[in-house]
């Protein structure tokens, strides 16, 4: 018998509890105003894979390559049915595709990820030669949701990216009210999960 439904509607409410223990639920960013209706068309898709992964045994992350309008490759997060902590979207979609996409075509698309991509993740981007990176939910709200306190003020994508990478243009947040959801109905029921994704 699987008892993990039953243990997620029973813990439900204490771990929602927890998980606004550092203050109320996030309010939503507005959308960069960089953003275009085609970003939100592949962001929407984006948020697509992160509810896949969640299904698949992942963590809620999405991403996606496009370039002129073609989605050239998708990835969701894989970290907990792979047992390999380098499967976040970011770096998995990194990994499995750049012996198969050229340096060239890396640098003439754009990633569309979930949410904001992490140090590693950041580092994967640079070394892949992105040339543009979209994100949905920024971390600071993001790790909210997990009930992660508000003083540890991570480095933010821009940040790292502007750095390491200054020639790749990070746009984002992007219909972060969706990727909040997502995120919402995550980390409360999998609080063993944080720091693991």
């Amino acid at each position: 018998m699987n008892l993990a439904p039953i243990r997620a509607s029973l813990l439900a409410p204490l771990l929602l509890l927890s998980a606004s223990a550092y203050g109320a639920t996030p309010t939503p960013s507005r959308d960069d105003p960089a953003c275009t209706a085609e970003d939100r068309i592949y962001m929407a898709r984006a948020y697509e894979l992160a509810r896949y992964a969640i299904t698949h045994g992942g963590g809620p992350f999405g991403a996606l390559l496009v370039k002129d309008g073609k989605i050239l490759a998708e990835y969701s997060n894989c970290v907990h049915s792979t047992h390999d902590v380098t499967k976040h979207a970011e770096t998995g979609l990194i990994s499995a595709f750049s012996p198969k996409i050229d340096r060239e075509t890396f640098a003439k698309s754009t990633l569309y990820t979930s949410t904001e991509p992490c140090t590693m993740c950041c580092g994967a981007i640079c070394f892949a030669g992105i040339g543009r990176v979209v994100y949905g939910t920024s971390e600071a709200p993001f790790e909210q949701v997990m009930g992660i306190p508000p003083d540890k003020n991570p480095l933010t994508s821009h940040e790292i990216l502007g750095r390491i990478a200054p020639k790749t243009k990070v746009l984002g947040p992007l219909m972060e009210a969706e990727g909040l959801i997502i995120h919402e109905g995550y980390w409360p029921i999998h609080p063993e999960d944080v720091g693991k994704s």
